[in-house]
């Protein structure tokens, strides 16, 4: 298990097919070259309550900004502090092998919902036009959850992005995450028409200042494509294991006035 916790080329393969699959995926939004879809649930689920694990991809098609500057702006932790407004804290914690590392995020929620954190291991790969980048929680023994936040649990999120020219790209977010506690509907609507679009806004926009912000910053210092600069300390992958969302308390955030009322605007 804990030889194995580092991701090879199948997690990797198996992400591409999700993020390209055209098969069980309701659209919920498409404007101005931004696609967003959630997963429709099997039919093995469907007599059940609502899954948890929720589903949602995000495609954007971007004419002015190269997939390598794309790759390179999700990947700089110091350039994320200038762009990404729903940052708490982010940092990387350790490095597992030349295309894989360990880190904290946090981030705000909505209110009347708690802020989240996760703990994730993530890896990528480069391949002729496409980048990927996939991470999934794990349980690290110096960040045990916060009593604070809630912990939530990322069973495989990440990008792809394709390159369709010198200074264009297709770039694709597939999330499939356990937010923890009791998570009324109006928030995964919320999330799947309003906020996906938002936070892609603001990833594109990033991209369009990267270079220039890059020129003034380190412009050579880039770890995720050069290993050897990384200053992260070398762990152990079995020092880590899967985080599973059953292991996690649940808080109960769906009886608050404040989200009552949302629920009801959101179903008018």
């Amino acid at each position: 298990m804990c030889a194995d916790i580092l991701p090879g080329d199948k997690v990797f393969s198996d992400f591409r097919r999700q993020c390209l699959s055209v098969d069980n995926w309701h659209s919920k939004y498409d404007k101005n070259g931004m696609e967003v879809w959630v997963e429709i649930p099997s039919i093995s689920s469907q007599g059940s309550k609502s899954p948890k694990v929720h589903k949602i991809r995000c495609r954007m098609t971007i004419k002015d900004v190269s997939a390598e500057t794309m790759y390179d702006v999700l990947h700089d932790s110091e350039y994320r502090k200038k762009w990404d407004p729903t940052m708490l804290e982010s940092f990387d914690i350790a490095r597992l092998s030349s295309n894989a590392d360990v880190g904290y995020y946090s981030w705000l929620c909505p209110k009347p919902l708690k802020n989240r954190d996760v703990v994730t291991l993530r890896s990528w790969q480069v391949n002729d036009v496409e980048y990927m980048i996939v991470n999934y929680s794990v349980k690290h023994p110096a960040y045990p959850p916060r009593k604070d936040l809630v912990r939530a649990v990322s069973v495989l999120t990440g990008y792809l992005i394709v390159s369709t020219g010198p200074n264009s790209c297709l770039f694709t977010y597939l999330s499939q995450a356990d937010p923890k506690g009791s998570l009324p509907k109006w928030v995964v609507n919320k999330a799947s028409q309003g906020l996906a679009p938002k936070v892609l806004k603001c990833v594109h926009k990033a991209g369009q200042g990267y270079p220039q912000w890059k020129a003034q910053n380190a412009p050579s210092h880039k770890p995720w494509l050069y290993p050897e600069q990384s200053v992260l300390p070398m762990m152990d992958a079995s020092e880590l294991s899967i985080q599973r969302a059953d292991s996690l308390e649940n808080v109960d955030e769906s009886s608050t006035k404040d989200a009552l009322e949302n629920e009801a605007e959101d179903s008018s």
